[in-house]
């Protein structure tokens, strides 16, 4: 075999072009390449270079970002053993596909670039490609491949083809390495202002990964907080507009006539006794105690005759219209309650 002959006889057009151009040695020795012909092309000068232990590209050249993905995932999956009889149909036992790349997926930068995160690099300035595995695999980190560990694995999207972590965990890998705190915050931010994952989320994430105790973190988170409650303010507004509910009077304290405050809502109908709340709180350490103290001032109200509707700003994104007509439900059965206290409210 010469640097010129066919991989193999068994065609590869059922799988992508990158999963043609990089292989492993694995999946070259499945197609009759013997180790000897692999390291005779990845001579220099040859038509074939080795990107990662045992990942080869089948092309001379720089790698392109797509292509280091592919590596560094075929570096780091644990992949079947391939057939080594010739399978009755092309590709049969070849592990392409999305189960070659099992028990790995793309974290980190590389995974926020995959998300479409304006403010993340490009796939070819970044030095490395962070992958996340379960921690009691035997790898280590070279080349261009950092490992992330992980008790358990979250379940990864599938982004252009590729196992990649969901936001909320990709921010804290990333943030794990970041120390410019305007760029962490910048990250923080278009999470949220994006669309692409509630605050609460992002935070539980830092806090299991041990990264509040940074003070530029925590900074940012505090930005984060302020940003998903405006950004969910801003939505319930559209859905007030949109689903022609009545107009609330918007941001208020209710307070009984010379007596107690009773707690801050988000949006209230007088007429109807009906007041709305935005659940915004992150997972942080008093998380308890803030539930308890929100749970009582909700007791506290539906006693005094007021409906309190719940909601939360990931319910408010991803079921508007649900969420629409939970409130109407409670506006139109306010006329079969009996009449609620009457209290005094008070813009904020």
């Amino acid at each position: 075999m010469n640097h010129d002959t066919p991989l193999s006889p068994r065609p590869l057009r059922h799988v992508p072009d990158v999963q043609q151009r990089v292989l492993t040695s694995a999946q070259l020795r499945s197609h009759g390449v013997t180790a000897a012909d692999t390291n005779a092309r990845c001579r220099p000068g040859g038509p074939w270079q080795q990107l990662l232990p045992g990942v080869f590209l089948l092309r001379p050249g720089p790698a392109t970002g797509e292509e280091r993905l592919h590596a560094a995932l075929m570096y780091a999956a644990r992949c079947p053993a391939p057939h080594a009889s010739v399978p009755a149909q092309p590709g049969a036992g070849e592990p392409h596909g999305p189960r070659q790349y099992a028990e790995a997926m793309v974290t980190g930068l590389a995974a926020l670039t995959l998300h479409r995160f304006s403010c993340a690099p490009p796939l070819l300035s970044l030095d490395r490609v962070d992958v996340l595995v379960p921690r009691l695999r035997r790898l280590r980190s070279t080349g261009c491949v950092r490992i992330v560990r992980t008790a358990g694995l979250p379940e990864p999207e599938q982004v252009a083809g590729l196992p990649v972590a969901p936001v909320p965990r990709a921010l804290a890998d990333a943030v794990a390495d970041l120390t410019d705190a305007d760029a962490v915050r910048r990250l923080l931010t278009e999470a949220v202002r994006g669309g692409h994952c509630d605050p609460a989320a992002v935070v539980r994430e830092l806090t299991q990964a041990r990264l509040l105790g940074r003070p530029h973190v925590v900074d940012a988170v505090d930005s984060l907080v302020a940003e998903g409650r405006s950004v969910a303010e801003e939505r319930l507004y559209l859905l007030v507009r949109e689903y022609g509910l009545p107009d609330p009077v918007w941001n208020v304290d209710l307070r009984l006539p010379g007596g107690p405050h009773l707690g801050g809502v988000d949006a209230y109908w007088p007429d109807q006794a009906v007041a709305l709340e935005l659940d915004t709180r992150t997972p942080r350490q008093d998380e308890d105690a803030a539930w308890s103290e929100c749970a009582r001032r909700r007791e506290h109200m539906e006693r005094l005759g007021i409906t309190v509707v719940h909601v939360t700003p990931r319910k408010l994104r991803e079921s508007a219209e649900q969420q629409a007509a939970v409130v109407r439900t409670a506006l139109t059965a306010s006329g079969d309650r009996d009449p609620a206290a009457y209290v005094v409210v008070v813009p904020r």
